[in-house]
């Protein structure tokens, strides 16, 4: 019974964001009646574990998604992102619609701009390139998806993306965590995203492109190196930050209690990413300033608000889903089938929380705030590489994350005018199971040859 009461609070969720209905109410009224139902206490579970893990989310994740909202907002209304986009568009060849559209979206979410602003960046111009090639338009959300929500969000070594920074404290990793293992989960996500996509293209022949709207998306003419030069900057300072510039500081006031009484290896990896991310801002700032600077760094600050309460809702309620009776009969389940090897323990539970959520980073910090000491313990134990369970649970957080609760995919949705019956399909194949393939593949040679 109590396994169910999880089930049903979940196909609720994923019913209500199917309906169009808010996460951010929706998730604590089922987290607070799926309690309730398990006979824990309804009031305790909301103001006790929901706020808790949903402020949690916030003091510890805020810093990225603000800086990541701002550099986004302003590399689209600087003309950057379009430039960026239109060139790669160029490059591909604009009959290669499909692959065009992928690869922009992966430089910029690579660069480290924001998923959600990705969506509405390459909306436009995906648009343009199926209306110019005939293809569907309702392939245009699965196209964007595999581009922005897979391999530069989870596997790609170095991404500033927030589902690769949230395991370097647990596990005191880089982002450049297993990065060979993280090259081969992005290659499989990359080619057999594309190869489906394709796929359906033969198979769609026919139905409508996009409608022309009469609507311009051309943006004022920005030089190439001036739009890519914030983009590119992102991940060398990364690795400067982590490898050199940190390293040589005197961090000693780490271990005092006001400051956490850590130290710099639990921190490094976020410290990198924040200061990586405040330096490809300041330089679009400097190489590429938008119109009005300040009006879009604060519509760019203010735009960070709703994906990250949205996350931090989903976190709650992945929260209060884990105190439940019914999530311990789960976690023995999963223990049971991972037969004790903390690789396959590992993926299994954060890729079961990131569904539960809805989100990678949320599940992704459920876990490891219910089992990273556990996982630390076994790694050790088993003689397992700290970096690769990072790229494991960043790549099984990705998959079922995608589901149709997902914040991304509802605003990804919303931008493209259509529903959930439309074009859901095809998200589903390219950013769940594509990547859950992806994750068995890594799995294996994890296992099989360690982290390389």
């Amino acid at each position: 019974m109590s396994v169910l009461i999880i089930l049903l609070a979940l196909t609720l969720l994923i019913a209500g964001a199917w309906a169009g209905a808010s996460v951010l109410a929706l998730a604590p009224l089922l987290a607070v009646v799926a309690a309730f139902l398990s006979g824990d206490p309804a009031l305790a579970s909301y103001t006790q574990v929901f706020m808790k893990g949903a402020g949690g989310f916030v003091i510890s994740f805020f810093p990225l998604f603000l800086l990541g909202a701002m550099f986004g907002r302003v590399m689209e209304m600087s003309g950057a992102a379009d430039t960026l986009a239109r060139a790669i568009a160029d490059l591909v060849g604009r009959k290669n619609a499909i692959p065009a559209v992928v690869l922009a979206c992966a430089v910029l979410t690579y660069g480290g701009v924001s998923l959600f602003v990705v969506a509405f960046t390459a909306w436009p111009l995906a648009r343009a390139l199926f209306i110019q090639t005939g293809l569907p338009a309702r392939l245009i959300p699965a196209t964007i998806a595999l581009g922005a929500f897979t391999f530069t969000m989870t596997a790609l070594p170095g991404t500033p993306s927030i589902q690769n920074a949230i395991p370097m404290a647990t596990f005191a990793t880089t982002p450049f965590a297993a990065p060979g293992l993280g090259l081969i989960a992005g290659g499989i996500m990359l080619g057999l995203g594309l190869l489906w996509l394709r796929t359906r293209t033969a198979r769609l022949a026919g139905e409508p492109p996009p409608v022309r709207n009469g609507a311009s998306s051309e943006t004022v003419a920005l030089p190439l190196w001036r739009a890519a030069l914030p983009i590119a900057s992102v991940a060398p300072m990364t690795l400067l930050m982590d490898q050199f510039i940190l390293p040589g500081l005197d961090t000693s006031y780490l271990a005092d209690p006001v400051y956490g009484a850590t130290e710099l290896a639990r921190v490094k990896g976020l410290w990198s990413v924040i200061a990586a991310l405040t330096f490809g801002l300041m330089l679009a700032l400097v190489v590429s300033p938008p119109p009005k600077i300040l009006e879009t760094t604060g519509a760019g600050a203010e735009s960070s608000l709703l994906p990250l309460f949205n996350t931090a809702s989903l976190v709650g309620f992945g929260a209060v889903i884990a105190i439940l009776p019914g999530f311990e009969v789960l976690r023995s389940a999963i223990d049971g089938l991972s037969g004790g090897n903390v690789v396959i323990s590992a993926a299994l539970s954060s890729g079961l929380l990131s569904g539960i959520t809805g989100s990678a980073s949320g599940g992704m910090s459920i876990a490891l705030d219910v089992l990273g000491p556990t996982l630390v313990a076994q790694a050790v134990s088993q003689n397992v590489d700290p970096a690769l369970l990072h790229r494991v649970i960043a790549v099984a957080t990705g998959g079922l994350d995608t589901l149709p609760h997902n914040g991304a995919v509802i605003t990804l949705l919303g931008i493209c005018g259509m529903t959930h019956r439309q074009a859901y399909g095809d998200i589903f194949v390219v950013a769940v199971l594509v990547p859950l393939v992806a994750c068995a593949a890594i799995v294996a040679l994890g296992i099989s040859f360690g982290s390389f």
